[in-house]
């Protein structure tokens, strides 16, 4: 189901291509690139919040995925544009769960998106901390703002495989 594109006012957008080492068997985008795409787009959502490797490099503080879902609604092929916004969907003192969408740039369709869940850690110790106070900062506004935005209907899926009932 196509949906229309997000705000790009309210969220972190991150721009890429296809790029042809990403093409499979099958002539489109391979699964593994588009997780390498919304990682991409992880990255600049960190770095606009202040809370990217720079970040990382200059504390010790970190960023952990605990858990992630991908869903695939239509393909990209070689070459073909594609735009990255990013919604939170949730947000604590060491948690952030946000929502990436995939649109191609030029015609607009949604090609996939991914689900996050991630945690801030101290590296030196390995364990769970509170995000900084200007992370903090940055991320609560946006996460309020983004509260206000439908949640995307691929949000909070798993994985199941219902029954068909007999012809």
């Amino acid at each position: 189901m196509t949906q229309p594109p997000f705000d790009p006012r309210l969220f972190a957008v991150h721009t890429g291509r296809v790029l042809p080492e990403w093409i499979d068997v099958n002539r489109h985008m391979n699964l593994a690139y588009y997780l390498l795409a919304f990682d991409h787009g992880t990255d600049a959502f960190l770095n606009h919040h202040g809370i990217g490797s720079a970040y990382t490099l200059a504390t010790g503080g970190g960023f952990f995925v605990l858990e992630t879902h991908l869903t695939y609604e239509r393909e990209m092929l070689e070459g073909e544009e594609f735009r990255i916004v990013t919604q939170i969907l949730g947000f604590d003192a060491k948690r952030l769960h946000f929502f990436h969408a995939m649109h191609h740039a030029e015609k607009g369709f949604l090609a996939a998106t991914n689900e996050l869940m991630a945690l801030h850690v101290d590296l030196a110790a390995r364990r769970s901390a509170p995000w900084p106070e200007t992370a903090t900062a940055s991320l609560a506004p946006m996460a309020e703002l983004h509260g206000r935005v439908p949640r995307p209907p691929q949000a909070g899926r798993s994985i199941t495989m219902e029954r068909r009932r007999a012809a």
